[in-house]
């Protein structure tokens, strides 16, 4: 049976902490504190109800390699997860590290981070209004590093630095419409590429030249140019429940354009800001349920949803939202429903 602790009377704050869990536990280099969250709890995004008050560090989001973890039940009170700063941190001389860049992250951040580099979602006056390639010096299909590409459109940015002049070439590909209501949701907007404004380029102009940095893919007419931003990922976030039920969601996309979702998987949700999405919301999957015939009264009977995995939304745009899956128990599919847990 698993361990049930109640943090108050009511059955809904029950903390359950999985049978098996171990009593302690090193921290070790490469875990995450979803790893750990997960060893310990069957809702592993409350991981700071198990660790809340805990006297030993200042900070009880931010753990370290080395740490020790003790799992402590006293007797009628709530599950808690005390800390011993037991391991060793070594720095090299004359560097300045903050705590953030030492202590383990929430989950491996290498498949997102290389996502949000990426992909965009545009709105359609994104889309239509950013600036396209035009021409190559070379009027070549595959753009080479050191080509330079002339750019049609208002380049809106004022280069400050270095910086502020790089562009990413991005293929807009499929627009993503709402499954329920049809509503046009935003364009995917795929990173083929890289290119830096060149400084004899005018910012009056319609026509802008770019050297071309880097290629993935051939560089058309008509692909859009967009600021490269330096999307930096937080290492803490603050995973939990929405604090409101989300209705008619469901994973509209997936990066590849595959059909079957795996754990650590990047999809798209038709559900964004304007729906009360946050990043760090935590979201149930659900395979809707089967079709059978009832012999017994001859009609069709569709079963409950299936509750198959578990996401996190990490980007929110204004009617999507990126989400990484956490948890698959089963093969998951483009078009399964998200709830709130």
């Amino acid at each position: 049976m698993s361990l049930v602790i109640a943090s108050t009377a009511n059955a809904e704050d029950l903390l359950e902490v999985n049978p098996g869990a171990p009593t302690e536990y090193r921290v070790q280099s490469g875990d995450t504190l979803w790893d750990i969250a997960d060893m310990y709890l069957s809702e592993p995004w409350r991981w700071q109800e198990l660790w809340a008050g805990n006297p030993h560090i200042d900070n009880p989001d931010l753990i370290y390699p080395g740490d020790v973890l003790s799992l402590r039940v006293p007797k009628g009170g709530r599950p808690q997860l005390r800390i011993s700063r037991g391991g060793e941190v070594k720095l090299k001389p004359g560097m300045r590290v903050t705590p953030l860049d030492l202590a383990i992250p929430l989950i491996g951040l290498d498949e997102i981070g290389a996502f949000l580099r990426r992909n965009r979602v545009l709105d359609k006056e994104q889309a239509e209004n950013a600036p396209y390639t035009l021409a190559s010096n070379k009027q070549n299909l595959l753009s080479a590093p050191g080509d330079v590409v002339v750019a049609r459109g208002a380049i809106h940015a004022k280069t400050q630095s270095k910086q502020d002049t790089m562009y990413g070439v991005y293929r807009v590909g499929q627009q993503f419409k709402d499954p329920v209501t049809g509503e046009a949701l935003g364009f995917e907007a795929r990173l083929i590429g890289s290119a830096q404004k060149l400084e004899s380029s005018s910012d009056s102009s319609d026509l802008t030249e770019f050297e071309v940095k880097t290629v993935k893919e051939e560089i058309r007419q008509g692909d859009r140019l967009l600021p490269l931003r330096e999307r930096i990922l937080d290492a803490a976030y603050q995973p939990r429940a929405p604090e409101f039920e989300v209705s008619d969601g469901y994973m509209i996309a997936v990066e590849g354009g595959v059909n079957q979702i795996g754990s650590l998987n990047t999809v798209i949700l038709n559900k964004g800001a304007r729906d009360g999405l946050e990043v760090g919301h935590m979201l149930h999957i659900y395979q809707t349920g089967a079709r059978v015939r009832d012999e017994l009264e001859g009609d069709m009977v569709r079963l409950p949803d299936v509750r198959a995995g578990l996401l996190m939304v990490f980007e929110v745009f204004d009617k999507s939202s990126l989400a990484v899956v956490l948890k698959a128990s089963r093969p998951l599919s483009v078009m399964d429903k998200v709830k709130t847990p």
